[in-house]
């Protein structure tokens, strides 16, 4: 069993669910520091010979096409993270589903071949967005890694279903990747991706990793261009807010070197085919 390895390719100014946080007509004028992170994040994958997903912003990967082309050029799997950065919850279906039909065609006029994969901002799937999947499967994906299985900052949706299933839709159906939960002391927890990598100690997240493997499921890791940028601009915040965006960056590098010369790790697309 192999982990998955995903980068949520964004920038510094898309964090989620701030009254500081920019509207999309503003985007353009904010200075960018997503190709030189991002840049260094694939040449860090590359020390270990690491192919991964990357999941793109629509409205990024139309301002900055070479880095959809750069990460081909080095095997990784193109998917789509919307267009807009929306959380889904505060979106009705129509919307949702123009902004997943806009963000797969942006990157497949790029890419020259087929999105398969989706991760919605934020991993904002509740209850109160039903409609999500058939949405989804209306747009053409195939495979879907938006479910959040505990509760967390922007919704979650509690679950029991750890490891990858098939979900029926209108379409042809897809499968879910949920992000992946490692119980300690009898409750579901997060060690492998954002905040969770940045906080917990390699030892620990090491651990964790090998006994999801060991459980027959891949652990699948998530990490945003930022989260390796010590240096990075910082959007204005509460103190809560600013210690869960923001602790322990300069860890995050060197936790992503290490985990990845321990453990294999494939992309969503691999693991989806086989």
């Amino acid at each position: 069993m192999k982990c998955i390895f995903s980068i949520d390719v964004e920038d510094w100014f898309h964090i989620l669910n701030l009254p500081s946080t920019p509207e999309l007509s503003a985007w353009d004028a904010l200075p960018s520091h997503v190709e030189k992170n991002f840049g260094k994040l694939l040449d860090l994958l590359s020390e270990n010979n690491v192919r991964g997903t990357c999941f793109f912003l629509g409205w990024l990967v139309r301002k900055f096409p070479h880095l959809v082309r750069e990460a081909m050029e080095r095997g990784h799997e193109i998917a789509s993270h919307g267009y807009s950065h929306k959380l889904v919850y505060q979106m009705t279906y129509q919307q949702f589903y123009s902004d997943a039909v806009l963000s797969k065609k942006s990157i497949e006029d790029i890419a020259g071949e087929a999105v398969l994969g989706y991760r919605a901002s934020g991993f904002s799937i509740t209850k109160e967005t039903p409609w999500f999947f058939d949405a989804l499967g209306k747009a053409g994906y195939r495979y879907d890694s938006s479910i959040f299985p505990v509760r967390r900052e922007h919704g979650g949706l509690k679950s029991n279903h750890f490891a990858p299933y098939f979900i029926a839709t209108e379409g042809n159906g897809l499968i879910e990747f949920p992000m992946t939960v490692a119980k300690f002391m009898g409750v579901p927890l997060c060690f492998f991706g954002g905040g969770y990598l940045r906080f917990f100690p390699y030892p620990i997240i090491r651990y964790m990793t090998q006994k999801v493997l060991n459980e027959g499921r891949p652990a699948i890791f998530y990490v945003h261009p930022r989260e390796i940028d010590p240096d990075h601009p910082r959007l204005p915040m509460s103190l809560r807010r600013r210690y869960k965006c923001y602790v322990n960056l300069k860890t995050t590098e060197a936790k992503i070197r290490s985990l990845c010369a321990a453990f294999k790790m494939s992309t969503f697309r691999d693991f989806f085919i086989e």
